[in-house]
């Protein structure tokens, strides 16, 4: 059997398993959550800041978050919008999203973003596992 192939609704039922762990990523930044963000991600990954900071296993990202994450939001928010989801495997997905960061009152601040998370599942759960955060430039 191709490893690859996923039917139709499998699919679409992990499309929506990638979309909720993007969502929680979102949640857990606008309400500055450091542990719920930090349980995003499997014990080895590697992140890659906005600004190209590069992190490196769970406790390297957990430090790094625990120190910018709280108060980082006071003064805005943000959106994460999933717009692909390309399945390299059953259990691989790399996952593009648009990212914009807010005013309160809902104008944009900065470029938006527009990272690439690639995404494992294990144990039936949806981890982070590669992600590079990118800005858009000369928009």
């Amino acid at each position: 059997m191709d490893t690859t192939v996923m039917d139709e609704v499998t699919r679409a039922a992990e499309t929506e398993a990638v979309r909720q762990v993007i969502a929680t990523l979102e949640h857990s930044q606008l309400n500055e959550l450091a542990e719920e963000f930090i349980g995003l991600f499997r014990a080895d990954a590697i992140w890659t800041t906005g600004h190209g900071r590069r992190l490196t296993g769970r406790e390297e990202i957990a430090a790094f978050t625990r120190q910018v994450l709280p108060g980082a939001m006071k003064d805005s928010t943000a959106t994460y919008e999933v717009v692909q989801v390309l399945f390299i495997r059953p259990d691989v997905a790399a996952v593009k999203v648009h990212a914009q960061y807010l005013t309160l009152d809902g104008r944009p601040i900065g470029n938006p973003g527009t990272p690439i998370y690639v995404m494992a599942k294990e144990d039936g759960r949806w981890l982070l596992v590669a992600c590079q955060n990118t800005e858009v430039l000369g928009t």
